[in-house]
């Protein structure tokens, strides 16, 4: 049978595979990013396929990226005229066809629906009924290079400007149930790529300032992947706690809320008074008279006010309180799960 050019199925082919593509590129992203960024968390329709179907990452390779090479290759082969290239394209995407109408079954037993999945699953059958109906009709692309070449520039846009956006946009933070709000918020904030780690502490509380140590080192380890907050919860019955709060949270404003910090944690108790907290700031190399004028502003008081606020919102009962992301801690750690807890956020990133 000659090859005749057809226009309307061959561009019908072509607009399913821009869709087809920038749903894949969609779901790329968010397979690959540490938190959702375009479709919703784990208990949505796109977090259950990933997570819970068995096909989210096959041979450790996301799905997407089998769904971006395979839909390529169908229309590609769309752009190619000649029998080879027309029982090629039939092929590929009858296969691509069986996996979509399988991912599409699946949704359908767990109730559960991803839109971006079927957006691409859809396009991805009736691709293959083109395809299919190509072969036997033996339909060739239109004649020249204008269509064909605006064609490839569609597909590439397509497949690359929605991951280009993804990959720029900060995560979703969707609820799990769990995890107190202010602590969603807190981890929204965060730098992508990093892991927020939210530390309520009073600095003369022993277990804290044991907790401390202990976080410091590994938190160095990894500092290009952590997102430290510290929110200060000076405790009534620590007689310091206060003016140790207050000089942290000036060494913070100060660019020094790392080594004041520590530098807390290892004087002894008796010196974390208001004077003893200023002598300290000034072994961190910190201007006095600003950081004096700091301690008295109403602000700082504020602050920690806010984040006592936080502490009670987040449910906090007891010191110290971490959370590293979701992954709450309670009272003292030791290093060896301070190490696991964090090393194992930075892995998920």
């Amino acid at each position: 049978m000659p090859s005749s050019p057809k226009r309307l199925p061959f561009w019908l082919g072509i607009v399913l595979g821009l869709f087809a593509l920038a749903g894949s590129s969609v779901l790329l992203v968010d397979y690959v990013r540490h938190a959702p960024v375009l479709c919703d968390g784990a208990g949505s329709g796109c977090g259950s396929i990933r997570e819970h179907s068995g096909l989210g990452y096959p041979f450790g390779v996301p799905l997407p990226v089998f769904g971006i090479a395979g839909l390529l290759a169908v229309v590609l082969a769309s752009l190619v005229p000649g029998r080879r290239a027309r029982i090629a394209q039939a092929a590929i995407a009858t296969g691509g066809a069986i996996v979509a109408i399988g991912l599409i079954g699946w949704q359908i037993a767990h109730r559960t629906f991803c839109p971006y999945c079927l957006v691409v699953d859809g396009s991805m059958v009736v691709l293959a009924a083109l395809s299919v109906l190509r072969a036997l009709r033996a339909w060739d692309p239109p004649a020249g290079r204008l269509e064909p070449g605006l064609a490839v520039l569609a597909l590439l846009l397509a497949t690359s400007v929605p991951a280009a956006v993804g990959f720029q946009m900060k995560p979703k933070i969707v609820s799990d149930g769990k995890t107190p709000e202010v602590i969603l918020a807190e981890i929204s904030k965060a730098p992508r790529g990093k892991v927020t780690i939210v530390d309520f502490i009073d600095f003369e509380c022993p277990y804290c300032r044991m907790t401390h140590k202990e976080l410091a080192p590994v938190v160095a380890a990894h500092a290009d992947a952590i997102h430290l907050v510290r929110k200060h919860v000076p405790l009534r019955m620590h007689p310091h706690a206060m003016d140790a709060a207050k000089a942290a949270c000036c060494a913070e404003e100060l660019g020094k809320g790392d080594e004041m910090a520590d530098a807390l944690v290892l004087a002894p108790v008796e010196e974390l008074t208001r004077e003893g907290c200023e002598q300290i700031a000034a072994k961190q190399g910190l201007d006095v008279a600003r950081f004096r004028a700091c301690v008295a502003a109403p602000e700082t008081e504020a602050r920690i006010k806010a984040d006592g606020e936080t502490f009670r919102a987040a449910k906090g009962h007891g010191l110290p309180t971490l959370f590293v992301g979701t992954q709450r801690l309670d009272g003292a750690q030791d290093g060896a799960t301070l190490r696991a807890v964090v090393e194992g956020a930075v892995r998920a990133l």
